[in-house]
């Protein structure tokens, strides 16, 4: 049922939807007093929401306390997070079970699970509160935060990458290290401009608009070929998208790639998730969607099985 249109408020309203442990598959929605959401970012059953006055609400799963609030407590309605109220939060990344925030102040802030030290604190005890990252100074202005399932990623604006956390799959590209428990930097000899961690594989796009993988080399969601792949614990060249990349967007087992002109993808299609109108199993072949191609995209996202576009 759509509302009539003079029950929406002109702004303040977030829109949810989808199955979780804590709520029912259907659509619901929220208000925020005085406030309007400027960013949202989903983990696999917890979200983080920052709001135009630069305040942090937390809601959903909180089994290893990725919600930061100090417990580890099921939350069904978005709760602000008190602690970071003294700086204001511009974004954060949610993974699985852990979460990224970075404030204007330039602090990194994480919480939650840390079993392969995601957290960045240089050890695998989990946080139910926000921990200052330390090794994040002022110095390093931070562009982008991703998390992945148990791996951690921050862009800074020179291009400059740092990834922690999980590597058994080399999802963060440090080739043969298994975990890290602080941000290492990846190093490909190019400035960076996008990074996105999928659930265990990675991929950033450089200045240049090149697009680079690594990480899990099954199911083609890498798009290399089988002699780059035996390298993929180290982040490899993805041939075969013509024109600049500007943005990429990792799955569950599926790549989704914006052009300057096209929207590419490649991996695990089973549920439809490539987007090219098949259920095809899986391709390694970066294909574009033919269907977008009078659509101006300007954003890509994923989900485990599921991708969405914004013209």
């Amino acid at each position: 049922m759509v509302e009539p249109e003079e029950l929406v408020p002109d702004s303040g309203a977030v829109f949810t939807f989808g199955k979780s442990k804590f709520a029912e598959n259907i659509p619901s929605k929220f208000w925020l007093k005085n406030d309007i959401p400027a960013y949202l970012s989903c983990g696999d059953e917890h979200t983080a929401l920052i709001t135009g006055n630069n305040k942090l609400y937390m809601f959903g799963s909180n089994n290893w306390g990725q919600l930061g609030l100090g417990s580890k407590t099921t939350i069904n309605k978005p709760t602000c997070v008190k602690a970071l109220k003294p700086e204001k939060v511009k974004f954060a990344a949610c993974g699985r079970n852990h979460t990224l925030v970075y404030t204007e102040e330039g602090n990194v802030y994480a919480a939650g699970g840390n079993s392969e030290g995601q957290l960045g604190l240089g050890d695998t005890e989990e946080r139910t509160t926000f921990h200052l990252v330390s090794f994040f100074t002022s110095q390093y202005k931070i562009k982008q935060l991703s998390a992945g399932s148990n791996t951690s990623a921050a862009l800074t604006e020179d291009g400059d990458l740092f990834m922690w956390g999980d590597n058994s799959e080399g999802q963060i590209g440090l080739a043969d290290e298994s975990n890290v428990c602080v941000p290492c930097q990846v190093v490909i000899g190019k400035p960076i401009s996008w990074i996105s961690c999928g659930y265990y594989h990675s991929a950033f796009v450089t200045t240049e608009g090149e697009l680079y993988t690594f990480g899990e080399p099954e199911n083609g969601k890498l798009g290399l070929s089988p002699e780059q792949l035996k390298n993929h614990r180290i982040p490899q060249l993805v041939l075969g998208i013509p024109g600049k990349v500007n943005q990429v967007a990792c799955g569950g087992g599926h790549t989704v790639v914006l052009t300057e002109e096209e929207v590419y993808t490649f991996g695990l299609g089973q549920f439809g998730q490539l987007g090219l109108g098949t259920f095809i199993f899986e391709t390694s072949q970066p294909k574009v969607i033919k269907h977008l191609q009078n659509q101006k995209i300007r954003y890509i996202a994923c989900g485990e099985n599921h991708t969405a576009l914004i013209s």
